[in-house]
C-alpha cells in the first residue's frame, strides 16, 4: 500500500525542515539523522496527515533534535460537515484504515501559513481528501503533496477520512498553483504536475460513470457495486476497492443522484434516484 516505504523530504541549508518523518522505526530515525550534514540542525518537523506511515515517527524524531511538530491539526481536524453530521446520526461509515490516533502537532498550521527559514518560505496548503487533516507544502515552485497526489497509484479515498468532494477540491486548488515538479510521499517526483492532477480528476470521473451505469442495472449493495467494476481485482485488493467506491456513492448520494436504503453506510442498497 505505500510502494516503496514513505519518503522523507528534508528542505532547507542550515535550518532543515523535515516533510513527513515516516513510521517508527529505528532504521527510519537513523536515516534522518544521518542525513544531516555538519552544521546543519532540524527545526521544524512537518506532518501532511496523520497516517502510521507519515506522522508515527514524528514525537520521536522531535524529542531527538528538539524541534517542534506541524501539521494542521489531530487526525479528524477538517473533517467536512457532511461527515460529521453522518458520524452525529449514528451511521457506521467504516474507515480508520492506518489512522494515527495518537499524533497532535505542537503547532497547528492554517491553510495558506507559511514557516520562514533561511530566507526561504514553506507554505501549508490544505489539502483534504485523502485525509481530512492533510496538508501540501509548496517550497518556491515546487509541491510536497503527501498522499494526494502520486504518480504511480490514485490515492485511498475511505470515508469519513475521506472525502471525495474535498479530494477533487484539493486537486483543483493544486492545478491552479502551476507548480514546477511534485513531490509525493510515496513513489517518485511528478514532472508533469497539472497532466498528473488532470489525470486523477478524469479517472474519479470515469469511476463515476461506471457506477451509475451498473446502478442503472439494478440495485445492488456495495460489494456488488465493486465487483462489477473491478473485476479483474486481486481478491485480496477488493476492500480497498469498495472504499473507494463508497467515497463516490456518498458524494453521488450528496448530489441526488442515488438513493441508499434503509440509510446511507457501506451496508446499504444503492439505487439511482429516477428507478427509486
Amino acid at each position: 500500500m505505500t510502494f516503496s516505504g514513505t519518503n522523507t523530504y528534508l528542505l532547507g541549508q542550515r535550518d532543515i525542515a523535515v516533510i513527513d518523518p515516516g513510521p517508527n522505526l529505528d532504521m527510519h530515525l537513523e536515516a534522518i539523522l544521518s542525513a544531516l550534514q555538519p552544521g546543519q540542525r532540524v527545526t521544524h518537523i512537518a506532518v501532511t496527515h496523520s497516517h502510521l506511515d507519515h506522522s508515527a515517527l514524528a514525537v520521536r524524531l522531535a524529542e531527538e533534535v528538539g524541534a517542534p511538530t506541524y501539521g494542521f491539526g489531530p487526525w479528524d481536524a477538517g473533517r467536512s460537515a457532511l461527515m460529521t453530521e453522518m458520524l452525529e446520526a449514528g451511521l457506521d461509515l467504516g474507515g480508520g484504515e492506518g489512522v494515527d490516533k495518537c499524533f497532535i502537532p505542537n503547532i497547528r498550521l492554517c491553510d495558506r501559513e507559511t514557516i520562514q527559514m533561511d530566507g526561504e518560505t514553506l507554505v501549508a496548503l490544505w489539502t483534504p481528501g485523502h485525509m481530512s487533516n492533510h496538508l501540501s507544502f509548496q517550497w518556491g515552485g515546487r509541491i510536497f503533496t503527501g498522499d494526494l497526489v502520486m504518480g504511480w497509484a490514485t490515492s485511498l479515498i475511505s470515508p469519513p477520512d475521506g472525502d471525495l468532494a474535498a479530494f477533487l477540491q484539493s486537486c483543483r486548488t493544486l492545478a491552479g498553483l502551476n507548480s514546477d515538479r511534485l513531490y509525493p510521499a510515496h513513489g517518485q517526483p511528478i514532472k508533469n504536475p497539472n497532466a498528473r492532477i488532470d489525470w486523477l480528476v478524469e479517472h474519479r470521473r470515469r469511476r463515476h460513470a461506471q457506477i451509475l451505469k451498473t446502478l442503472s442495472r439494478d440495485v445492488m449493495s456495495l460489494s456488488e457495486i465493486a465487483r462489477e467494476i473491478y473485476h479483474d481485482l486481486p481478491p485480496l485488493m477488493l476492500p480497498v476497492a469498495k472504499r473507494n467506491v463508497f467515497a463516490h456513492l456518498i458524494k453521488m448520494h450528496q448530489d441526488a443522484e442515488i438513493v441508499a436504503a434503509p440509510h446511507l453506510s457501506p451496508q446499504a442498497n444503492f439505487t439511482l434516484r429516477q428507478n427509486a
